[in-house]
């Protein structure tokens, strides 16, 4: 049963039959007790009154409730087993008698009998049980009549109560129904019931985190369109000049030219997609971990030496302390942060220079650091080189302008605090990154 409506309605006639029954078995049972202490105290009054040798009725009556009447059986005998009297001889109750209260089984019913021993006689007293049963039965029933007729009634009134309640769901349900599929602005909250707003509000945080990931899709569209047009462009013209060569020298100069300009609109689409990505693993949410801060400098090294070998770099890891290394986040996002920072340190230091990496314990929060020896920054531009696309210097510089990007992207995914300064220790430039510890 999928609607919460009949599901209620159900539930609730169950809970009513149930109630009814309960309520009609208990009182069938207290009426029933009742009614045998009455008529068992009515029977041994009657005896007593018949033992002073009274001469009894041909039937004699017992209580009532006005709309039937509760037949007694009375019978005497002699010491010697004779009867003298009986009320009805169709009863045929048992000659032997058990002198105080018994039950008999007669002519296929059950009796309750009351025998009495005087001087000269015994006095029986019986009155069938079913009279009993039967009045305990029409009491129980009136009980549970009334709940019967109010059954009806209570179901249109939840039916209308349930129906009150879910009419915000139906509207937030009519709201969604009608969106456009590009509209994720938040769905109202006001009027909902507290079991319902959390859901809504759980709604209104996924509209949020697919907005993200459509407007990050939307900026690397607009971005890849933007970027990728200037080396396309450059790639043709070199594929022109390859065509034009006249000879060996000039061809060999054209293939280098080419292949440079792919090495560099391959490295500028790998940067983009790497962006892309991790921009999408941030809107949608991917638990973070306990990552060791030294494995993912062995790591990003792994992937620098080869570039920091031809030029003549010293690269390493200078200084890790090990009870500061651990940090919740991603690891790989973390080892493309660290080795775009080591790109960029190995791609601006001199040949011969140095590019360190150190990790320690800073005032409460873990410090990753990446300093060269190369030229630094100017401080104008260490804000604006967080942008995308944007390079330091001239217009020629290498590079794609993505790198820190890049940077800044994963660290604000990991809640850390980016700082770009001088480096005191070596002379060059000095990437900080603080996180939360």
């Amino acid at each position: 049963m999928k609607s919460l409506r009949a599901r209620l309605l159900l539930f609730l006639l169950a809970a009513i039959v149930l109630a009814a029954g309960v309520q009609g078995f208990v009182a069938y049972r207290t009426v029933l007790q009742e009614a045998d202490q009455i008529f068992d105290y009515h029977m041994q009054q009657m005896a007593l009154s018949l033992r002073a040798g009274l001469p009894p009725s041909a039937a004699v009556s017992g209580l009532g409730d006005g709309e039937e009447n509760i037949e007694f059986v009375v019978q005497v005998w002699t010491l010697d087993g004779q009867r003298i009297f009986e009320s009805a001889a169709q009863a045929a109750l048992p000659q032997r008698a058990v002198l105080g209260f018994s039950n008999v089984r007669a002519r296929g019913t059950t009796y309750r009998v009351f025998s009495l021993q005087s001087r000269t006689l015994v006095i029986q007293v019986a009155q069938d049980m079913a009279a009993r049963r039967n009045m305990a039965g029409t009491l129980a029933l009136r009980t549970v009549a009334p709940i019967a007729l109010a059954a009806p009634l209570l179901m249109l009134v939840v039916w209308w109560v349930v129906s009150r309640s879910l009419a915000p769901v139906a509207r937030v349900r009519s709201q969604v129904a009608a969106r456009q599929a590009d509209d994720l602005s938040p769905v109202s909250e006001g009027g909902l019931p507290e079991e319902v707003r959390p859901l809504v509000h759980e709604l209104n945080l996924l509209f949020g985190r697919v907005h993200r990931a459509f407007e990050a899709q939307k900026h690397f569209v607009a971005d890849a369109a933007h970027e990728l047009r200037s080396p396309l462009a450059a790639l043709k013209l070199q594929v022109q000049g390859l065509q034009r060569a006249h000879d060996a020298a000039a061809r060999d100069l054209a293939v280098g030219r080419l292949a440079a300009g792919i090495d560099r609109a391959t490295r500028l689409v790998e940067q983009m997609l790497a962006l892309a990505r991790h921009e999408a693993s941030s809107a949608a949410g991917v638990p973070p971990e306990w990552v060791d801060l030294r494995e993912v400098a062995r790591l990003a090294l792994s992937d620098a030496i080869a570039g920091a070998q031809a030029r003549r770099i010293d690269i390493g890891i200078a200084d890790a302390e090990a009870d500061a290394a651990r940090v919740r986040g991603r690891q790989d996002a973390l080892r493309t942060l660290l080795r775009n920072l080591l790109d960029n340190a190995v791609k601006y230091t001199p040949e011969g220079g140095r590019v360190d990496i150190r990790i320690a314990r800073q005032g409460g929060a873990t410090e990753l650091t990446v300093e060269d020896s190369g030229p630094g920054l100017p401080a104008a531009e260490r804000e604006r080189v967080l942008d995308r696309f944007y390079r330091a210097g001239e217009p020629q510089a290498p590079g794609s302008g993505l790198g820190l990007a890049i940077v800044k992207s994963i660290a604000d995914q990991h809640g850390a605090q980016l700082d770009i300064g001088h480096s005191e220790a070596l002379g060059g430039l000095r990437v900080a990154l603080r996180f939360p510890y």
